[in-house]
């Protein structure tokens, strides 16, 4: 089926001729919760700048989990977890007993975890040039031109960015040989990351002129995990993230290309304060289910693994000769949690998370917690009790899709939009359908639908 849609994209090249927008630049805010944006607080002149002149989205529906690697997928792909694989920030594999980490990158390359094509996979077989700054599960994108991966190790960073790329940065004092430095330092390093981020998507801009481009910011998203959402750093990072935003406008000024310029600002998931961590395999250890060694790893004869997610929790049954009865004992158990908003079964996965099940693909857990606002989830084993406090309040993220804080914004704004117009709701799928309209190529089966109320008429 991949070859068949990118030999279809490649027969239909010449259409971009008469595409509403000649460049499309996508900017995830990572954390940017759709209440920010009439926060009086909170201030971002160049991103409200953008919305007057275009095309302002009140709330964004995100995808299950709202977590990074998961969400920034299916901006790109415009179908759900289920369907293009990337299915939290990591997940647990049953035969090795062990989990396995998605985010940030440290292990497999963008073909081996996304099943299904991408918009830049698209514009590339349309003939169109691109580029990926950060952008999560694009490590060694070959249908990216130019790109940094989004990793912290040095050695990956440089293994998987474009060497034009980065040899052009060294030249003009970028400082690319900080990323790792920087990644180390936590909060202390998420400004100067973004400044770098932002300078290489700039000279991108400048030298290349991409028909498409997409850049991460995270600042955002790591002041709200250390404080909590709608708090001073938070306000702090926003502004800094419009400061990177306004960066890339000037940018595509000093190219020559503003107005042939879409830009899409959005983000990946909203944000939960919380003063309590729920443990599930602390209530499972009780009846046996889970066992431990020296608090640390799970015991070859556990029979059950619960893998958290931030506000969700993957729960594995690893017998699986008992899954069912399994299933049965502990699914009520679990649900009664306090801080748990709900259990979702195998059986209402494609509908209420649009999910599949582990049947057919094992990394898919076989029940899915969901942790009310206030809480998130720990997998500890080492800890024996089953709620834990946190003072002061931390932030996190991961929740059920359908949470109100978990809604996320979006602003529409440039070549081919509309001017001055506010939309009430969409879903995340539907940008990239709506980026491919943009850009004039086709985009077969996506599950997303062209937000045909943000296009000029």
């Amino acid at each position: 089926m991949r070859t068949t849609f990118l030999a279809l994209l490649a027969a239909v090249s010449s259409l971009h001729a008469a595409a509403p927008s000649e460049h499309v630049i996508l900017v995830s805010i990572d954390g940017w919760a759709h209440h920010y944006f009439d926060d009086p607080k909170c201030h971002m002149p160049a991103v409200k700048a953008l919305a007057a002149q275009g095309v302002r989205v009140k709330r964004m529906e995100t995808s299950f989990p709202t977590v990074t690697w998961t969400n920034h997928t299916t901006l790109v792909t415009g179908v759900h977890p289920g369907r293009h694989g990337v299915l939290a920030n990591e997940y647990y594999d049953r035969k090795e007993r062990k989990k396995v980490p998605l985010i940030p990158d440290p292990i497999f390359n963008k073909d081996e975890i996304v099943k299904t094509p991408t918009i830049y996979d698209a514009a590339k077989a349309a003939g169109l040039t691109t580029a990926g700054v950060i952008w999560p599960a694009s490590r060694g994108a070959k249908t990216l031109d130019w790109t940094v991966p989004d990793v912290f190790e040095q050695e990956l960073f440089e293994k998987y960015g474009t060497p034009q790329l980065l040899e052009e940065a060294r030249a003009l004092g970028i400082p690319v040989e900080k990323q790792m430095e920087w990644c180390k330092l936590g909060n202390a390093g998420k400004a100067q990351r973004d400044y770098m981020y932002t300078q290489l998507a700039t000279h991108i801009i400048r030298t290349k002129k991409p028909n498409f481009l997409a850049l991460h910011l995270v600042s955002l998203d790591s002041f709200e995990h250390a404080h909590g959402r709608q708090v001073p750093e938070a306000y702090w990072a926003a502004n800094d993230s419009d400061n990177r935003v306004a960066d890339l406008i000037r940018a595509t000024e000093e190219a020559g290309i503003r107005d042939k310029t879409t830009f899409i600002i959005t983000t990946d998931h909203g944000f939960v304060t919380y003063t309590k961590s729920i443990n599930a395999n602390a209530a499972l250890k009780k009846d046996g289910f889970v066992k431990s060694v020296l608090g640390k790893n799970l015991a070859p004869d556990s029979k059950v693994f619960a893998m958290a997610e931030g506000g969700a929790c993957f729960v594995y049954v690893l017998d699986d000769t008992n899954r069912d009865s399994i299933l049965a004992e502990i699914t009520p158990k679990l649900a009664k949690l306090e801080g748990v908003s709900g259990a979702v079964e195998a059986k209402d996965f494609a509908t209420r998370l649009r999910h599949i099940t582990a049947s057919a693909d094992p990394r898919e857990p076989d029940l899915v917690l969901l942790a009310a606002d206030g809480y998130t989830f720990t997998d500890s084993l080492a800890d024996t009790n089953e709620i834990i406090p946190n003072d002061p309040p931390k932030g996190a993220h991961g929740h059920d899709h359908l949470m109100p804080n978990m809604f996320g914004c979006c602003v529409i704004s440039g070549a081919g939009i509309a001017s001055g117009k506010v939309i009430d709701d969409i879903q995340n799928v539907d940008i990239t359908p709506t980026m491919a309209r943009l850009l004039g190529i086709p985009f077969p089966d996506a599950d997303g639908k062209v937000i045909d109320a943000a296009l000029a008429k």
